[in-house]
């Protein structure tokens, strides 16, 4: 086993060599995580659906704003209309706004959930909130891979006048399970 010398630096050496450091970076605020929040969990690598030969169709995850693309079960919803300012998109992305209520659809059938979500969206727009959160759930009890909840609520926010935009919330509030929606104001 070969061993290296070990130098030993002089004490006031180390203190120049820090202080000529701390001069060279400046001012430096260190990171804290948010107090409670969980480490971030690693995102899973993009799958393939066994069942749809390569070529056969179109991979619906990516087409932007069809109509008639369909959401699978870790797949982000987001829209956003042209009035929304980038800096609110980013926020909103980011999970930066405050919910001021939340609606869970857990256990609803589709005719239930859109009932829920009208009235839910007329009770906000009458207390004049801005941000809610609507939990839909990831799905994946059927077979198939498709979210009805999910697919439903992502349709039925797009339709209406009052909202401005959606996107899914972070993991620590729902991830691909949850919606934060920025309503129009009245």
């Amino acid at each position: 086993m070969l061993r290296y010398p070990v130098r030993m630096i002089p004490d006031e050496d180390q203190d120049e060599d820090a202080s000529l450091f701390r001069a060279a970076i400046g001012k430096v605020t260190p990171l804290r995580a948010p107090a409670g929040a969980p480490p971030p969990r690693p995102k899973p690598r993009a799958t393939t659906r066994p069942h749809a030969d390569a070529g056969d169709e179109p991979d619906l995850r990516r087409i932007a704003d069809a109509p008639d693309a369909a959401l699978l079960r870790g797949d982000a919803s987001a829209f956003r209309r042209d009035r929304v300012p980038a800096r609110a998109w980013q926020r909103l992305r980011r999970g930066e706004f405050s919910a001021q209520d939340e609606l869970d659809l857990h256990g609803a059938s589709a005719l239930q959930a859109e009932t829920l979500l009208a009235r839910f969206l007329a009770e906000a727009a009458d207390h004049g909130y801005g941000c809610v959160r609507i939990i839909h759930g990831k799905g994946g009890a059927g077979g198939d891979g498709v979210p009805v909840l999910k697919n439903l609520v992502d349709r039925l926010l797009r339709q209406r006048g009052d909202v401005l935009a959606f996107h899914s919330a972070p993991p620590a509030q729902g991830g691909t399970g949850a919606l934060l929606v920025l309503l129009a104001r009245h």
